[in-house]
Parts: C-alpha cells; sequence; structure tokens
C-alpha cells in the first residue's frame, strides 16, 4: 500500500493517481512502512479504475452497481436473511411486551413528575433494548459477510458466535445509543420549533457518524467512543461527502416495492371484487404483506453487505470476492 504525500489517504501500490484528492506523482506516493511486509494473496476484482473514470459514472450508477453486487453475495449466503428476520420478529415481541406492559401498569396514565419520569425510563429500556437486538443481529450478518469476502463459507451459526463473543461492546453500544436517542427526544419535546429542526439535525449528524460502528465493533473489538471515534476517522478520511452516493440498496427497494408489491397488492385486490371473495381478498392481503416483508428484510441484508464491503475496503484496501474495484473506488472519490 501506498500514502499520498497530499491527504495521506491509503492506495494500492500500482496506483498512479490517489483516489481521494487526485494528486498524482509517483515520487509523492511512498509505500506505507507498516504495509511494507510480503502480504498474503487475496481474490480481488479488477485493476482500480482511475478517478476521473470513476466519477463519470455518476453516483446514481455506482450506487446501483454496488447494490448489484451485494445482491451476488446474498445469493451465496442465502441465509444472512435470518439476521435481519430475527432481528424484526424480536423488535415487535419487544414492542409488544412493552405496550402490553405499560398499558397493564397503568403507567402511560400516570400524571406528574413521578409519571413522566417513569415514561421515560420505560422509553430508555424500549430504546436499549431495540438497539441491543439491531445491533447483535447486524453484528451476526457483518460478521458472516467478512468471512465470505475472505474466501470463507460462512454459516449463521458463525455470525450468531462472533456477536456472542462481543455481546459486552454490543451491550455498551447499545448503552450509548440510548442514551444519545433519549436525550434528543427529551430535547425535542420540550424546546421550540426552530430548535427542534436542529435536533433533528443533530440526530441525523450522528446516524452518519457511526455509521461504521457496527463493522467496526465486528472487527477492531473496541468500546462504543472509540468506535464512534473510529466510525468518524473511516467517513472524514475515505468516505466524506459521497457517503451520500450510496443510493443503490434504496433504489432497488423502492423498485422491488413499485413493480411488485404494488401490483400484487392491486390485482389480488381487483380479483376479489370481481369474484365479490372475502378469501380472496383476505389471501392478496397476506400476500402483499409477506412480499413487504421480504423486500425490507432483503434491503437490510443488502445494506449491511454494502457497509462490509466498504469498510473492508476503506480500512485494509482489500476489494471483497463479488464486488468490482471500480464501484468500490467511485465511492470514496472526493466529491
Amino acid at each position: 500500500m501506498k500514502r499520498c504525500m497530499k491527504c495521506s489517504s491509503l492506495m494500492p501500490d500500482d496506483a498512479t493517481k490517489c483516489i481521494r484528492c487526485g494528486f498524482e506523482s509517483q515520487s509523492a506516493l511512498q509505500p506505507t512502512p507498516s504495509m511494507a511486509a510480503p502480504q498474503v494473496a487475496r481474490p480481488v476484482a479488477h485493476k482500480l479504475a482511475t478517478p476521473a473514470a470513476a466519477a463519470k459514472r455518476g453516483r446514481i450508477r455506482g450506487g446501483w452497481a454496488l447494490a448489484v453486487q451485494s445482491w451476488r453475495v446474498l445469493m451465496l449466503d442465502k441465509a444472512l436473511l435470518v439476521f435481519p428476520l430475527a432481528s424484526g420478529i424480536s423488535c415487535l415481541l419487544v414492542m409488544a411486551s412493552f405496550v402490553a406492559g405499560a398499558w397493564a401498569s397503568g403507567i402511560v396514565g400516570k400524571q406528574g413528575s413521578a409519571g413522566n419520569a417513569l415514561v421515560w425510563a420505560l422509553i430508555f429500556a424500549w430504546y436499549f433494548i431495540n438497539y441491543f437486538i439491531i445491533v447483535f443481529f447486524n453484528s451476526g450478518l457483518v460478521a458472516c459477510a467478512m468471512i465470505r469476502f475472505r474466501g470463507g463459507n460462512p454459516t449463521v451459526k458463525d455470525g450468531l458466535r462472533a456477536a456472542r463473543e462481543r455481546i459486552a461492546q454490543i451491550a455498551a453500544w447499545a448503552l450509548l445509543a440510548a442514551t444519545v436517542g433519549v436525550t434528543l427526544k427529551i430535547i425535542e419535546g420540550r424546546v421550540k420549533f426552530v430548535v427542534q429542526i436542529v435536533t433533528a439535525l443533530l440526530g441525523a449528524a450522528w446516524t452518519i457518524a457511526t455509521y461504521f460502528a457496527v463493522p467496526v465493533l465486528v472487527v477492531e473489538k473496541i468500546g462504543p467512543i472509540d468506535a464512534a471515534r473510529r466510525s468518524v476517522t473511516i467517513i472524514k478520511q475515505f468516505w466524506g461527502e459521497s457517503i451520500v452516493s450510496n443510493v443503490g440498496v434504496g433504489l432497488l427497494t423502492f423498485l422491488a416495492v413499485v413493480f411488485l408489491v404494488i401490483p400484487t397488492g392491486v390485482a389480488a385486490a381487483v380479483l376479489a371484487v370481481n369474484m365479490s371473495s372475502l378469501a380472496v381478498g383476505l389471501a392478496g392481503v397476506v400476500l402483499t404483506l409477506v412480499l413487504l416483508i421480504l423486500v425490507s428484510l432483503v434491503g437490510s441484508a443488502l445494506n449491511s453487505i454494502v457497509l462490509s464491503a466498504l469498510y473492508l475496503y476503506a480500512t485494509e484496501g482489500e476489494v471483497p470476492q463479488a464486488f468490482e474495484a471500480a464501484q468500490l473506488q467511485e465511492a470514496f472519490v472526493a466529491r
């Protein structure tokens, strides 16, 4: 690996131009001392493209290519859908239990500071448990994706084992995320409209800053504060403004809803009306919901796969199997 003397970004040895700032000088690109030792060869896709060639593809096209390549990975490991499915079911069960508990105990109807304190304590607990569940299963999915990217054949058991080994870090991260989430919620509920907008922007900034937190927790096994800092460092050094270019998975999900879920629902409704059959209508509703859930699960899995691939490329300069270097490089081109 080389390091650009202008912006200090890492890049492959055979590259002639910095993929981040565009600086071109063979003498200015020096090998990184820590990377000077011989490395074990790993499968790569193609030779890196130049920044100009990558930029011409456009953000939407590059994001679409990343989504398609993450779909290839998912097709190799269809069992990865188990992680978002288990996460969704667990979160629904947690919500049902909290709603039932709050209703049975009468907390919601209590007035005064004591009642408000109990409500916020309940909200904090709900946030914490939900964050823990989501990060736990996402960690398992990311771990499996990393195994696949490095040439292995992951199983659901491998992902769950990896998540269990990092349960302390996951719990600490859930505690931090719940604290931030509830704090923003309290501020939002007690201040004027303008400050509410600022609070919403702070929430969005937090989401972006912690984008790489899960793969950092999985691979680097560090605490929540360090994970947040590491995530920010990766974004600043390797991705920057091009984070908004990763729209491929969202576009793929949107198209699936428009051309698969909605037509199915409309066709079922028309058929039920023409046949005057309640059973056909109910079957259509069930089928539409199943398709919508399936699309959501696939979208969630694809997001985690793309995230894992970008993290691996950003931190190690490795092009994961089933991905093309040109599309990964495009995500890191300075805008």
